[in-house]
């Protein structure tokens, strides 16, 4: 049997699987399953984002959080994945979180959950698309420091390069659809190649002026204003922020192929991905280190700064720095693609004002035009907090971790609540009711608590300047989300499908 007969008799399958989920095929299936994981390593971008975050973590726990936390984290995230993965097996839609719920609850509750769920899970996706923007925008303007001993950083600098990077990313999306499956396997084979290359460099040069063991598995910082434990925890925004964003593959099944089987391996291999580089890189760059109270506080980034104190070069310093600058360009439009995905999807099925118009696949590109301009604003509009607030890419971080976080937990506490057995037996992806269960409550716990925690300010005495502005986010979200629905979606969201036969 040829490959084509094989390919267009799967296409027909994930079609006829799309249609009892009640959606018709609009996106063309581009995406393999390699180029999936490439996607959604690229949007994971551990090693990449936490190195860049340091300065999040040092100072609220120092490299006992730094790493330990990152396993922590890895924990409650795997958890998370492979009870998400599960459920996307049986029910693979763009709409992921937001469908699930609305399957999974109780006819009484369906339609208001599912409301729920979708805004918090689209306005995450626009948060955590505006992350990587700002870590970008960090990274370059540590050049610029590190050159220039009289550069002085405005944060309208970081703004600017910000909103270059969304408009690059915006262009791509649009006019780039056939490339975006290359992008995707070329940004996770430079992001590997980047670990690899930075982690021989740097311990080479570093050698023989190592930390002790003892710091970098056992040392401790506390320069938030809080007590220890507390502290401790808040730097876990760091290890949860660089292995969030999985559920990327839920929102592009409808893309690739056979998505009941691909879609749960893609999820779970990322974050182990996600979690090796980024440990034993962590490792390599806590070893190299020679002031980490310089680390913390150099204008340069703490990743370029560890860069200059081993190389002790500039030029070679900043060509290390061109790694993760890249990687963090392949992440925006990554975290573009899918957060118009689940505009598009959410907008599907009435959920968003203006749903007709952002539900529209562009007949020429074949891409959700609308949905991908608005996420762009909306990006735009997160990174103006800048102009306002320096813990500005600690209340992005916050509010994308605790947004997505939020979506996770709710199809899973409705599984939970309902009981597994309202899965089909027969799903491609089956983890069993015991290994399930635990899974689903490890998951769960994990969320309640990062979700508590990160809506803390970083750092005491809290002022109007250093406030984590998290919860007034969430606020005017919710606010405006119930005007919507109070004014156009309790009569017109209805919520996705709910019935497929198995």
């Amino acid at each position: 049997m040829s490959s084509s007969h094989v390919d267009s008799t799967q296409s027909n399958t994930d079609a006829n699987i799309l249609n009892q989920l009640g959606y018709s095929q609009e996106l063309e299936r581009n995406f393999s399953f390699l180029a999936m994981i490439g996607m959604a390593f690229a949007i994971l971008n551990s090693w990449t984002a936490l190195a860049a975050s340091l300065t999040v973590a040092l100072p609220s726990g120092g490299p006992t959080v730094v790493l330990w936390g990152l396993c922590l984290a890895s924990i409650g995230q795997l958890a998370i994945a492979t009870s998400l993965a599960e459920i996307c097996s049986v029910y693979p839609t763009s709409g992921g979180q937001y469908h699930w719920t609305a399957v999974l609850s109780s006819p009484r509750y369906a339609r208001s959950l599912s409301f729920i769920c979708g805004w918090i899970n689209v306005v995450g996706w626009w948060a955590l698309t505006a992350s990587a923007g700002s870590f970008q925008g960090h990274l370059i303007t540590g050049i610029f420091s590190l050159s220039y001993s009289s550069y002085e950083l405005h944060r309208w600098h970081i703004l600017l390069i910000y909103i270059i990077d969304i408009f690059l990313a915006l262009l791509i999306n649009i006019f780039g659809l056939r490339t975006l499956p290359l992008l995707n396997k070329i940004a996770f084979i430079w992001s590997i190649l980047g670990v690899l290359t930075i982690s021989i460099v740097v311990l080479i040069c570093a050698y023989p002026n190592y930390q002790s063991v003892s710091f970098v598995f056992g040392g401790f910082l506390n320069r938030t204003g809080w007590n220890d434990y507390l502290a401790w925890m808040l730097g876990l925004l760091q290890a949860t922020l660089g292995t969030t964003g999985y559920d990327a593959v839920a929102h592009m099944v409808e893309e690739i192929p056979n998505p009941g089987k691909n879609a749960p391996k893609a999820m779970i291999l990322s974050i182990v991905i996600g979690f090796l580089t980024g440990f034993i890189f962590l490792i390599i760059l806590l070893l190299s280190l020679t002031d980490v109270n310089l680390v913390m506080t150099d204008k340069s980034g703490p990743l370029l700064q560890i860069f200059y104190q081993v190389l002790h070069n500039k030029t070679y310093s900043i060509l290390l720095n061109m790694f993760p600058i890249v990687c963090m360009m392949f992440a925006t439009i990554s975290m573009m693609t899918t957060s118009s995905r689940i505009t598009y999807a959410f907008a599907r099925d009435n959920g968003l004002p203006l749903s007709n118009y952002l539900a529209r696949v562009h007949s020429t590109f074949n891409v959700p035009v609308n949905a991908l301009v608005l996420t762009s604003i909306i990006a735009v509009l997160f990174g103006c907090i800048y102009l306002v607030s320096t813990s500005a890419l600690n209340a992005i971080l916050s509010a994308s971790v605790v947004a997505l976080g939020v979506s996770y937990g709710i199809p899973i506490a409705t599984l939970l609540i309902r009981g597994r057995d309202i899965l089909p037996k027969k799903r491609q992806f089956c983890l069993g009711n015991t290994f399930g269960c635990i899974c689903n409550i490890v998951g769960l716990i994990f969320i309640i608590l990062t979700t508590i925690l990160f809506l803390f300010p970083p750092e005491t005495p809290v002022t109007l300047i250093n406030m984590n502005y998290t919860i007034v986010a969430f606020a005017i979200i919710f606010i405006f989300a119930f005007l919507h629905w109070f004014f156009v979606g309790h009569k017109d969201y209805h919520g996705p499908h709910v019935h497929i036969d198995q």
